[in-house]
């Protein structure tokens, strides 16, 4: 439940008075951690994705401070981009508090909660689909989001054009469970995007992905290919964005999840 709801029913039960929930309301909107961060504890609420901790260009010192914060407005924090330096001191000293870690060093995604917390259930549901191995740590930041705001996630990987085969099957099990939004990480050429797009009438995201070799190597040629896609019904993000993807395929789903009989 979100800081919002929790203080309505609050009000609505008689456990706090309209002046009590005015005086809340006004201070949960930003929150100051030491002159660190502007922490914006109704993101969740007025815009259906909550604050997000980047965790790359932060200490772990800085990162504590953030989350404990956050844990005071609202149930879990999602923290990305953390080597595994950064996750041993997390963990060392939020041993008090559940941790679920997705990827693998240096892009681990971490959601950190209070004891009593799990995502609330909105019945939307993505899928993810990587072209290669190397992918997957981009694939696990989107599942990581995905389950923070309460979306089922079916995930697929190494299902890259080079082995075309690989991709009926989960194709048909996308179609079959009635997926609202595919999220398709590629790297390379960054070909297999319109593939999908061409093959189901759901709305796709590609996200190139820095692997590859030499001259645009780094994910520039699978973004220009993207770009460029024929396949009507793909929206591209910036490199290695599995964020921006999620954060899209998430509301999408949210809102289809809404009106589905």
């Amino acid at each position: 439940m979100n800081q919002t709801r929790k203080l309505l029913d609050e009000l609505v039960s008689g456990k706090i008075t309209v002046e009590e929930a005015e005086k809340q309301l006004k201070l949960s909107f930003l929150d100051d951690v030491s002159g660190l961060a502007m922490i914006d504890a109704n993101r969740g609420t007025r815009s259906g994705i909550p604050e997000i901790v980047f965790g790359e260009s932060k200490d772990a010192s800085d990162i504590i401070q953030i989350v404990h914060r956050m844990l005071n407005t609202q149930n879990a924090a999602l923290i990305t981009r953390l080597d595994q330096e950064k996750l041993d001191v997390l963990e060392s000293k939020l041993k008090e508090k559940n941790i679920e870690v997705f990827g693998k060093t240096p892009l681990l995604s971490v959601i950190v909660s209070n004891k009593d917390w799990s995502a609330q259930e909105t019945s939307g549901r993505i899928a993810v689909i990587t072209a290669g191995t190397s992918d997957i740590p981009y694939a696990k930041e989107a599942e990581a989001l995905a389950k923070l705001v309460g979306v089922d996630v079916l995930s697929f990987y190494d299902v890259g054009v080079s082995g075309i085969h690989r991709l009926i099957g989960p194709i048909k099990e996308i179609v079959e469970k009635d997926v609202d939004a595919l999220i398709v990480f590629a790297g390379m050429e960054g070909a297999l995007p319109t593939v999908v797009a061409a093959l189901v009438d759901i709305p796709v995201i590609g996200v190139p992905v820095p692997t590859g070799y030499g001259f645009g190597g780094k994910g520039e040629t699978a973004l220009a290919s993207m770009l460029q896609s024929c396949s009507p019904g793909l929206a591209v993000v910036n490199i290695g964005n599995g964020l921006g993807a999620a954060s899209v395929a998430s509301l999408i789903a949210i809102r289809a999840a809404k009106n589905r009989p």
